[in-house]
């Protein structure tokens, strides 16, 4: 083998530190094989080296919980002995490098991250971060993502049934995808990844390995620079139809009881999954690399443990069950072998053409990998460098229809169909409430429970105040649960950063995490899966610098009858619109002041956790006492545009009759605020109701009509429904008009 040089030490991620931490572990100097393994499960993306020691500070815990952060996906106990389990994931750096493939293999890896627990899939999710639309290359990732995202989820049958989209120039050079996917299994038959049974064999099925992917987390945990298109070769290639017969494949074996631990192979391949897998039971693993199922020739052991070739799953077995499980996987039409067992020895052992190619020490691998406490700027000196300006004076709208048409037709709020008419979300026929809503709604099948699922972050606000930034995150997703009346029940997350060894950019991730903290610990929302992806930062020549610090926010919810779930649309003419919340003030960072004023100016709206929860909580019994027949959040964009969602999505009309109302109540993006329609005979019952809760409510106007019609000092400003639409839907269709290059 080659001598280990200093730049080859480099060109494998690792510092010079790094490196003399190996020479300790291992007492002497290691092979290419050992440097490659130590490269991978030490980049940012495996070991998370520069964020667990502040991810320790979330809340991971409470009674609903199963099984919080540590496994491949987060467990949460939804009764009848069902659990629900659901994880969030980037694949942000392969899906600029190659869009289709990067994001349809995060799909797929995100998919294998719910099912090695035992559960079968019933809806993925999506947030996705993209620059300015007229950026040159911009249309191109835009579609080829969305297909990717189409083309996996759709042909594996697993319903896509929502998601975010968010555009800013902090994208242009590092578009991030992150995707989300929730299960339901049995609570006996969760399946866990720690190897335990000295001789148990060690098998490996799904398709075979391939050189796609390799050094796929290192260049993940790294910037972005001019050569980034020489880094096509690190994004694997995703085949959604083998990923459905290791669905089936799977969870068959998982009827029996053969599995003993089972891991999927996703960043770092064969290396992170034998490594998590034996360091979690304490044990030692061996390996034959002749025996691992291979589609080129002459791969080498190096390729074969750094390849990320996809639909992959490693699997202990009980002894004795090996025949048993081959005859399953040969039937749905996969590789299956049996290429090593557990050992006693704590260590993990190559074997290779009869040598000996590596033989490391788990525990430098994993427990004891680098962990490192970054400075972080102070508050004053983040403020200082973030350079966003006080909000000082507003001058008043002076037309608050057209800038209503305008917040309408802006990329941030405009409507997304073009995106999710691509998605097959109606696969599997559980999907009760379609993407366009607060929360998607999906029936656990054979039962009248229904799962709530949101995905939210607003960036712009955690750059202005990364601590309001992240508590909001966690509020709005929170407030989406619960406004179609689902009990929120966990979090998982993607936190999604620049570089760490910045000051300014650590002052970002430990202001959100302690924002996000503070926030589930009062909504009671505990953190049970996520995912950190840093290095989002280009130097790639067009593209910008840091990413925007974008903490994504997946939950999910409850409903004990998803017939009774809300939904945006208003019903008929003659209701009452209500706001439920204080009216709304607060223009800082603002769509309207972005998209209107042309400024990005201002603290964010604060999150008063409290009212928050209070106001949630109405929200949810007034649904539950079936007194509202509408139910929308305010968030981007603020109370006139989420009237006009509301309007739009039910067809029909609505009054607001207040004649003095300033700028800030239209368009302010107040945390906490509900808009909510009632039936006439039924608002004496909804005012005592709040009156018991202590929430102040507001009538607006009625329903009715063919426009939006604005009182205005005794002037009527008038939207006709017609305008609205034209405007909503027209930005998609006109940024990809005339077929996109994939």
């Amino acid at each position: 083998m080659s001598a280990i040089t200093p730049e080859i030490v480099a060109q494998h991620g690792l510092s010079q530190d790094e490196y003399d931490r190996v020479l300790n572990a291992l007492g002497r100097e290691p092979n290419l094989v050992e440097l490659g393994i130590f490269s991978v499960m030490w980049s940012e993306h495996c070991s998370y080296k520069s964020s667990r020691i502040h991810l320790k500070k979330l809340p991971t815990t409470g009674p609903q919980v199963i099984c919080g952060p540590g496994e491949n996906a987060g467990v949460v106990d939804i009764g009848d002995n069902q659990a629900a389990i659901f994880k969030m994931e980037s694949h942000n750096h392969p899906s600029y490098i190659e869009p289709y493939q990067g994001a349809a293999t995060g799909v797929g890896g995100i998919l294998r991250d719910v099912f090695t627990m035992g559960a079968r899939p019933i809806a993925n999710m999506n947030a996705l971060r993209f620059g300015r639309p007229d950026h040159p290359r911009m249309k191109h990732l835009i579609a080829g993502v969305v297909h990717g995202i189409g083309g996996y989820g759709n042909c594996v049958g697993v319903p896509t049934v929502g998601g975010e989209v968010n555009f800013h120039k902090a994208y242009d050079g590092n578009i991030l995808v992150n995707a989300m996917t929730v299960g339901i299994a049995d609570q006996d038959k969760i399946f866990y990844s720690a190897a335990s049974g000295i001789g148990n064999p060690i098998v490996y099925v799904g398709s075979k390995t391939g050189r796609d992917g390799i050094h796929g987390a290192t260049m993940a945990s790294a910037d972005f620079d001019e050569k980034s298109e020489e880094k096509r070769p690190t994004v694997q290639v995703g085949d959604p139809f083998t990923e459905k017969l290791l669905i089936e494949a799977c969870l068959e074996l998982m009827a029996s009881d053969a599995i003993v631990a089972i891991q999927d192979m996703g960043a770092a391949g064969l290396t992170s999954s034998s490594v998590e897998m034996a360091s979690k039971g304490g044990v030692g693993i061996e390996l034959d690399m002749n025996a691992v199922p291979q589609r080129e020739t002459g791969m080498t052991p190096y390729e074969m443990m750094l390849s990320e070739s996809q639909e992959r799953m490693l699997m202990v077995l009980k002894p004795g069950r090996e025949e048993f499980a081959e005859a399953i996987f040969r039937k749905w039409e996969l590789d299956f072998a049996v290429i090593g067992h557990v050992t006693e020895t704590g260590r993990m052992v190559l074997k290779f053409d009869g040598e000996t190619v590596c033989d490391i020490p788990l525990g430098p691998l994993a427990d004891d990998a680098p962990l490192y406490d970054r400075p972080a700027a102070s508050k004053a000196d983040y403020q200082a460098w973030a350079k966003v300006k006080p909000l000082g004076t507003i001058t008043e709208s002076s037309d608050i229809g057209a800038d209503l048409l305008t917040l309408m037709a802006s990329p941030d709020i405009a409507s997304r169909r073009w995106i999710w008419e691509q998605y097959d979300h109606m696969v599997g026929a559980d999907t009760v409430q379609r993407p366009g809503g607060d929360a998607a709604v999906v029936r656990v099948h054979g039962t009248a429970k229904g799962l709530a699922i949101s995905t939210d972050c607003t960036p712009r606000y955690c750059y202005a105040d990364p601590y309001e930034g992240g508590k909001q995150a966690v509020a709005e997703c929170w407030r989406n649960l619960t406004a179609v009346g689902s009990v929120p029940l966990a979090v998982t997350n993607c936190l999604n950063f620049a570089n760490p060894q910045r000051p300014e950019i650590m002052a970002q991730l430990t202001g959100c995490l302690d924002g996000m903290g503070d926030a589930c610990r009062a909504l009671d929302f505990p953190i049970v899966s996520g995912n950190v992806s840093l290095y989002n930062e280009s130097k790639a020549t067009g593209g910008g610098s840091a990413i925007l610090p974008t903490p994504a926010i997946g939950g999910i919810g409850l409903l004990a009858d998803w017939s009774a779930s809300a939904t945006i649309a208003f019903k008929a003419p003659g209701e009452m619109v209500m706001r439920v919340g204080r009216a709304a003030t607060h223009l800082g960072q603002s769509l309207w002041l972005r998209e209107v004023a042309g400024r990005e100016d201002g603290t964010p709206p604060p999150v008063d956790l409290a009212r928050e929860r209070a106001t949630g909580e109405f929200i949810r019994a007034a649904i539950a006492e079936g007194l509202v027949t509408a139910v929308h959040d305010v968030s981007d964009g603020g109370t006139l545009v989420a009237l006009a969602e509301m309007a739009l999505a039910g067809g029909i009309g609505c009054d607001w009759t207040d004649t003095h109302a300033p700028t800030a109540e239209f368009f302010g993006e107040d945390q906490g605020l509900y808009l909510v329609t009632v039936e006439a005979g039924d608002l004496d019952s909804f005012a005592r109701l709040a009156r018991a809760h202590r929430i102040e409510t507001q009538w607006l106007g009625e329903t009715g009509g063919d426009a939006i019609r604005i009182g205005l000092d005794g002037d009527v400003a008038r939207v006709p429904l017609a305008d609205l639409r034209v405007a909503h839907e027209g930005f998609f269709p006109a940024l990809m008009g005339g077929g996109a290059a994939i």
